[in-house]
């Protein structure tokens, strides 16, 4: 069973960043086109960013300019970087695959906050 393990999530200060991770069991990462969601206080899950297995990325609108999708698939490893945080950014962040996604993992809190 493929286990996605979500960290690096926080509280920060609007205007603030954070990097978040995504480790996987096997070699997930590097096959498949993969995608940070997000999912807020009583709100659908969405997508964030999304990159695929050729390294094309895709981004919300509303994170077009602060956020950076990446992987390293030495490390087996996606990341999220963060820039100028918002208040409206604060949700738990969960990776998964872009299409037919597994299990969700237990993902991450980031509070944007002053």
């Amino acid at each position: 069973q493929v286990q996605l393990v979500e960290s690096g999530g926080g509280l920060v200060q609007p205007g603030g960043s954070l990097r978040l991770s995504c480790a996987a069991s096997g070699r997930l990462l590097s096959i498949y086109d993969m995608g940070w969601y997000r999912q807020a206080p009583g709100k659908q899950r969405e997508l964030v960013a999304d990159i695929t297995s050729g390294g094309i990325t895709n981004y919300k609108d509303s994170v077009k300019g602060r956020f950076t999708i990446s992987r390293d698939n030495a490390k087996n490893t996606l990341y999220l970087q963060m820039n100028s945080l918002k208040p409206e950014d604060t949700a738990v962040y969960y990776c998964n695959k872009r299409f037919r996604q597994l299990p969700w993992g237990q993902g991450t809190q980031v509070t944007v906050s002053s």
